[in-house]
């Protein structure tokens, strides 16, 4: 019996947990900036706290702006074949950062500016061994 493996695409960024798809940031102990991905020192040009702590980002937000690609990445980008066009978008969190990431749609043509959007962790797509790479996207709510 083969068991597919899975592996992230970008190790520490995202996490599955009992409380669904969460995005793996930072948070500034002085000034409460947050960040994405992690961060060792707070980048706010204007702080000089050094106490950065590790947070889960809230899984929805509202889209920002977006567009859609509508011809397949170079590589070293990959994805699954057939090829379809998909959404990629910037997402607004309550914690004030801006976020882009991939849109999960069977229409991207369809997304509205202003629309509340969820996180979810889908394949992104399937190494040469069948190992499934997961990433983050956004999907409308």
């Amino acid at each position: 019996m083969t068991t597919t493996q899975r592996r992230h695409v970008v190790p520490g960024a995202f996490a599955e947990t009992p409380n669904g798809a969460r995005l793996l940031g930072s948070r500034c102990a002085g000034c409460g900036a947050c960040f994405f991905p992690r961060s060792p020192a707070c980048r706010n040009p204007g702080c000089t706290d050094k106490h950065i702590e590790d947070v889960e980002l809230s899984p929805r937000g509202t889209l920002w702006t977006y567009t859609v690609q509508y011809y397949k990445p170079p590589p070293p980008a990959r994805l699954d074949e057939p090829f379809t066009p998909y959404g990629i978008g910037l997402v607004d969190l309550p914690e004030g950062i801006r976020i882009m990431g991939m849109i999960s749609s069977d229409d991207p043509e369809s997304l509205k500016i202003g629309q509340e959007m969820e996180l979810v962790i889908e394949t992104l797509h399937h190494d040469d061994d069948g190992s499934e790479v997961l990433t983050w996207k956004w999907r409308a709510v």
